[in-house]
């Protein structure tokens, strides 16, 4: 599900003609050098492409009208290897729609001594001109991103490569789709939000139907198609009857996959991306969706419980930065507050994602007091030890706010056989006391995305691309 287009990158190097035909066909030659060893170190998720040595303002807002139409280019990566007077960038940057990073960098990595002269120096202006650059770009509010060091060096790599995630992902924001089945859950604040702003700002559409919709597009599911499911699910799960029938068991488990095919029928002919499920709208239902809702995330769509459409979409979102790696919809449940050890317990009734799983995943049955519905089966398993970031996304009317921290998670070490739901367990990084009570004072919600792949300056960046005020505790 988790489908991608074939994204590209722009490189476009500043320029002017002062310089002479000779020293412009040597940072064209300069700058191809660049891309090609770049894009042969395996450090970047998608191309760079090289465009042009931009010399003149027509030029350069030329080539900006092209990046905004042509929908292969997810962004624009600019070099100031020599002088580029700014007054030609205005223009084309100010009609620049897509990502800009500008890479702050220089051809060789040294000053070369011995042989130093006035031709090298107007050949090799980059410290003359990105700090040129970085004023009109600073003046135009343009909110770039900047890469400084040298283009060898594999932090300069990592760090291009994740922003192009980013970037991607802010291309990719204008096509979620959360579907909401249901509405929010009743009397609930933080799960709330204007879908219209949402829309404006981010992209994101968001549509209601009616669990009646989803419930007809059950009815539709093969036995055939069941069965297949079935098969797979015995392959890639342990399968725990524990103490029901086992006819009871398989029952219950073919339920899940009845829905879970539905949805994805539903979901797929509708280009959604994200869905929103909810205990209090369960009309036609025999069960609650559980390990149906957790395998559809395994394939990266987006998901929230309770009608939370904006943590769905912003599921979707980060999971298109980690490529579906290790990043899930999340809720804080209860406190460990033993002195010394102090950590949060997240879970849901259900609908963990099984991409933050260590270890075997199981498929159990049990009672789920909430939904009035018969036993939902679901995917059992313990979350991940390791660095993470967990955000949220509240709408305080006049503006959205996203808070998050940084945190330590932790696989959790004891069992809890009276609580089969998928379990992860992370302390915030700030501390814990400090982290819970910057998080509630700031307004964030309790339902977050937590995330093992993305960092927290790829959240940041994606918030300056779409203007999101931002908390970081």
């Amino acid at each position: 599900m988790l489908k991608i287009k074939d994204y590209e990158f722009w490189f476009i190097v500043g320029s002017q003609h002062l310089y002479g035909k000779e020293t412009l066909d040597a940072v064209k030659e300069d700058a191809e050098k660049i891309i090609n060893e770049i894009n042969a170190s395996g450090k970047l998720p998608y191309p760079i492409v090289f465009k042009t040595v931009a010399t003149t303002a027509d030029s350069i807002t030329q080539v900006m009208k092209e990046v905004n139409y042509n929908d292969n280019v997810a962004g624009v990566i600019t070099w100031m290897h020599t002088f580029s007077p700014a007054k030609n960038w205005i223009r084309g940057t100010k009609l620049l729609q897509k990502p800009l990073l500008h890479l702050a960098t220089q051809f060789l990595d040294h000053i070369p001594w011995e042989t130093i002269d006035m031709d090298y120096m107007n050949l090799h202006q980059s410290a003359h001109g990105d700090r040129e650059y970085g004023f009109i770009n600073a003046r135009l509010n343009k909110n770039n991103k900047i890469v400084v060091g040298h283009w060898k060096d594999e932090k300069v790599q990592t760090q291009i490569g994740q922003w192009m995630d980013v970037a991607v992902a802010f291309n990719e924001s204008f096509n979620i789709k959360v579907a909401r089945f249901g509405d929010n859950m009743r009397n609930v604040a933080v799960t709330d939000g204007d879908k219209i702003e949402a829309q404006i700002q981010f992209g994101w559409t968001v549509d209601y139907y009616g669990i009646g919709d989803l419930v007809a597009e059950m009815k539709e599911v093969t036995d055939q198609e069941i069965e297949a499911v079935c098969a797979e699910c015995q392959e890639k799960y342990e399968l725990v009857v524990g103490n029901n029938d086992p006819a009871y068991f398989e029952d219950h488990v073919k339920e899940q996959i009845r829905i879970e095919i539905a949805l994805r029928k539903f979901l797929d002919r509708g280009g959604y991306t994200a869905f929103t499920t909810n205990f209090e709208d369960l009309w036609g239902m025999k069960q609650l969706p559980g390990m149906a809702v957790q395998r559809l995330n395994a394939e990266g769509y987006g998901f929230a419980g309770e009608g939370d459409w904006k943590t769905a979409a912003l599921d979707r979102l980060v999971k298109i930065m980690a490529h579906n790696e290790k990043t899930g919809f999340m809720e804080d449940y209860t406190y460990n507050l033993v002195k010394g050890h102090e950590e949060i317990l997240g879970s849901h009734m259900l609908e963990v994602d099984p991409t933050l799983a260590s270890g075997k995943i199981r498929v159990e049955v049990h009672p789920l007091g909430i939904g009035d519905r018969e036993d939902p089966a679901r995917l059992v398993f313990d979350g991940t030890d390791g660095d993470a970031v967990n955000l949220t996304v509240s709408d305080f009317g006049d503006q959205f706010k996203l808070v998050m921290y940084e945190v330590d998670g932790k696989k959790p070490a004891e069992a809890a056989p009276k609580l089969p739901v998928a379990r992860q367990l992370w302390t915030p990084k700030p501390g814990f006391y400090e982290g819970v009570q910057k998080w509630i004072e700031s307004g964030g919600g309790h339902h977050t995305v937590l995330s093992f792949a993305v960092t927290a300056e790829q959240i940041e960046d994606f918030a300056k691309m779409v203007g999101l005020k931002t908390v970081k505790i």
